[in-house]
């Protein structure tokens, strides 16, 4: 007996990675926000490592009351893999937006994409396409736009150079943590990946705590903290569910929405009005979105 496809999915299915993709991109933005705050008043170590623990707490018993056990050896060596690489990528990145203007590390670190798509091709096998650079340099070119009037507008500490840096050291790692998404996305549910990526960030961090921990932070910087996690993974499931369906390449370049997550979210917050260079920026990095999304139907999921 054939089984009857309504006729509406061909159209709904292929677009929802991408969907996916956008609001995983939104909630992280506004977890930076959070996270920068709670940098600053404790530590980029100690915001971390009680953001992972909250995590854990939250995850790990969701993971477990779905069905979840314990996973096989090559899925268990990507899912410590992309947590060791998460945790330095996360350490080094929160530690130069504590040091630099927000706008600037921010399009530091958006060299990322741009890495990951040849990343894919070494790593995953995916062939490169014309479309995907193309969409991949419309964003580059809208990154360029924005952060060029950004960058060198503050004038730079004697933590500004260092702050550069970690945020190029934090950009090649999310390049490599993207595909290793891609790849852990395909042997497991979301709720297995968030469990064991957190649960591994949390285990790097706990031999230092002796060092650098806050044993116990201010109620406002706990529920700051406690709202970047639950949004951390929540937009961390969301990634893991759309890269099982799209290839890493497709996703990419919807990573520059960022900056347009960016603009909302400070004239929700602070009042902060459009430049018209940041209106330029935008429709490029949406131009490179569209040019992206439609390129063919997703790829269907096992899981």
């Amino acid at each position: 007996m054939s089984r009857i496809v309504p006729t509406s999915a061909p159209i709904i299915a292929p677009i929802m990675p991408f969907v996916a993709t956008l609001v995983g991109v939104g909630l992280y933005s506004l977890m930076d926000v959070l996270m920068k705050g709670a940098t600053l008043a404790i530590g980029v170590y100690s915001a971390i490592l009680w953001r992972s623990f909250t995590a854990v707490v939250v995850v790990v018993p969701a993971w477990r009351l779905s069905g979840g056990s314990w996973p096989e050896r090559a899925t268990l060596r990507v899912h410590l893999l992309r947590g060791v690489v998460s945790a330095g990528m996360t350490l080094t990145f929160f530690w130069g937006l504590a040091r630099l203007p927000m706008a600037e590390a921010i399009a530091i670190s958006f060299l990322a994409p741009l890495i990951a798509l040849y990343l894919a091709a070494v790593m995953l096998g995916e062939k490169v396409r014309r479309g995907a650079v193309m969409a991949s340099l419309l964003g580059l070119a809208g990154m360029v736009v924005i952060g060029a009037t950004r960058i060198g507008a503050e004038p730079e500490g004697g933590d500004a150079a260092a702050g550069i840096v970690a945020i190029l050291i934090s950009a090649v790692l999310y390049a490599w943590n993207l595909i290793l998404q891609r790849r852990q996305s395909q042997l497991a549910r979301p709720l297995e990946v968030a469990a064991f990526m957190n649960g591994t960030v949390l285990a790097v961090l706990l031999p230092f705590a002796g060092l650098f921990g806050v044993v116990v932070p201010e109620p406002s910087m706990a529920l700051a903290i406690a709202g970047a996690a639950l949004l951390a993974v929540t937009a961390g499931m969301l990634f893991s569910w759309a890269y099982g369906r799209a290839e890493a390449q497709a996703l990419v370049p919807l990573e520059y929405s960022a900056f347009i997550w960016a603009a909302i979210l400070g004239w929700v917050a602070f009042g902060e009005t459009l430049s018209p260079e940041t209106a330029i920026g935008a429709v490029l990095i949406i131009a490179g979105c569209w040019i992206a999304a439609p390129r063919r139907r997703p790829e269907p999921s096992a899981l």
